[in-house]
């Protein structure tokens, strides 16, 4: 009997979705399922590889299916020798590498709730989170266990080779049973609102559902080589780039350390990587690089998430790879709701478009009153969940055919003179300009219009007499008059999130504070 995975064309997925032909993909049952067996145990034969990393210090490290599954299982042996029950916390704070994948698959066999931390949080970040989710053990490396200590209220281990050859004796198959609706992972979001983002309850049965964005968002089928060099601390990375190709058989790599877009692009190369999903900041960042040219690819399909991606950069990276980048849309807490279908050869992938609804998705462009709106005016995203509308705190659009379209976060809109002005349009236009190579726009107070577009724009090189007046007539040529950055703030660079987007947020308010002090 054909399985999702047998169709590659957007009618078939409209035709043959379903949730039953979902679970077909997997061994578990809604009612008994374990995400570590879902993605690496039921892989084991041979000697099938299942990460590849790319390590910042330019090694490559090939990890197999069944490397993983044993130790993991040794790993799990050993946090129940440790006293670490079924529902308990195990935070694991380690860049890609054997240990990462040990500890956090090693967690979910053994019952316990695994919590993925970014290894660029300090003593603060650290402790918020340890103190919210109570983690019994804290796995780390050498250099983070210091302030994972200082941070107090729990065990630090540091989770090295060493230690994972110190359980080679403990045996090397562990009997997983879990109930689907258990805990598997506790993920923080890189939200931007508060101090501590939400934390995002997954359960082993999430591994079903993620099968959507794999199949119609990254694209990724059997035979493939995936990669994305996004961290698995956040959603991107751990769930379309780790959890996503691994539960389908396929091998899936990423990248360690400090982000190098020449090393990205070598790795590329020389893993002949077929499917790649990234940021849109990765892409940039190759762009920029100057180098990408340097190197010969296997690409055939491209994605990316995160914020959207410009359109100089979306004409560049169709061109290099010779495939169109395909945005997915959604957030950590509902999932991929819109996808460009990458591999669909009867999905037409329209520039700047977010794409269509996945199976078994509705979403609709609301005004405020909760009425859909027509083709071309900009309300916010909603989606359809049990009944009921959910906001993605998101604007959007569609056209006459049915295309979504991003318009910014709703706290990104600008209103100048009674005009709404989005900050991505803005962004896209400036980014047009050969000498920017990054820009963030956001509203700031103006005594006449209200508030008028501020850019703060990072140079490919140094700022040069004019050029502010150069830009302002890029952004005016390409929208209407009105949207134009009346003030230009060249800058060396521009705040992101720990995830890499860029930060309007902490833009915002320094102006706030810098408008204060002046006053």
């Amino acid at each position: 009997m054909p399985k999702l995975t047998d169709f590659t064309s957007y009618a078939d997925a409209q035709q043959h979705f379903s949730n039953e032909a979902l679970w077909q993909l997997f061994d578990g049952t809604r009612e008994r399922l374990n995400m570590a067996h879902e993605c690496i145990d039921r892989h084991v034969a041979g000697d099938a590889v299942a990460i590849r990393v790319a390590h910042s210090d330019g090694r490559d490290e090939i990890i197999t299916f069944e490397e993983i599954s044993r130790r993991s299982a040794q790993f799990a042996h050993h946090l129940r020798g440790r006293g670490v029950a079924p529902g308990d916390r195990v935070a694991v704070m380690l860049e890609p590498s054997l240990p990462f994948y040990v500890a956090m698959f090693g967690a979910m066999k053994a019952g316990a709730v695994a919590v993925p931390m970014f290894t660029l949080f300090g003593p603060d970040g650290i402790r918020l989170r340890v103190q919210d989710c109570e983690p019994k053990v804290v796995f780390t490396n050498a250099e983070k266990a210091p302030e994972a200590q200082e941070a107090g209220g729990a065990e630090v281990v540091v989770t090295d080779d060493a230690f994972l050859e110190s359980l080679a004796d403990l045996p090397g198959t562990f009997e997983v049973d879990t109930a689907g609706d258990d805990l598997a992972v506790l993920q923080y979001t890189s939200g931007t609102t508060r101090a501590l983002p939400a934390a995002v309850k997954h359960t082993h049965r999430s591994i079903v559902t993620l099968m959507v964005a794999a199949l119609y968002a990254t694209g990724i089928r059997p035979g493939d080589r995936f990669f994305c060099p996004s961290s698995p601390a956040w959603g991107h990375g751990l769930w379309h780039g780790t959890l996503a190709p691994l539960a389908l058989g396929v091998s899936t790599g990423t990248f360690s350390g400090k982000f190098d877009p020449v090393r990205l692009l070598k790795a590329l190369q020389d893993f002949e990587i077929t499917n790649l999903s990234a940021a849109a900041t990765h892409y940039r960042m190759m762009r920029n690089s100057g180098e990408a040219e340097n190197f010969t690819y296997s690409i055939a399909k491209l994605s990316f998430t995160g914020e959207p991606l410009d359109s100089e950069t979306g004409t560049y990276i169709r061109r290099l790879f010779g495939t169109p980048v395909c945005s997915m849309y959604g957030t950590t807490e509902i999932g991929v709701i819109l996808a460009n279908y990458p591999g669909a050869e009867d999905f037409e992938v329209r520039d700047g478009s977010l794409g269509k609804a996945v199976p078994g998705v509705e979403v609709q462009v609301q005004d405020a009153e909760g009425n859909e709106l027509p083709p071309d005016e900009i309300g916010e995203l909603m989606v359809r969940r049990r009944g009921e509308w959910f906001p993605t705190k998101d604007l959007g659009k569609t056209d006459a055919d049915g295309y979504f379209y991003h318009g910014g976060r709703a706290d990104d809109v600008i209103i100048s003179a009674g005009w709404t002005i989005g900050a991505v349009e803005v962004e896209d236009a400036i980014l047009k300009h050969p000498a920017v190579a990054e820009a963030a726009a956001i509203g700031v107070p103006d005594p006449v219009r209200g508030q008028v577009v501020k850019a703060f724009i990072v140079l490919k090189a140094d700022e040069t007499e004019g050029l502010a007046a150069e830009i302002q007539d890029t952004v005016r040529a390409s929208l209407a008059r009105h949207e134009y950055p009346r003030q230009v703030a060249f800058v060396d660079d521009l705040p992101k999130t720990p995830a890499g987007k860029v930060n309007r947020k902490a833009l915002r308010d320094a102006e706030a504070k810098q408008t204060e002090n002046t006053a």
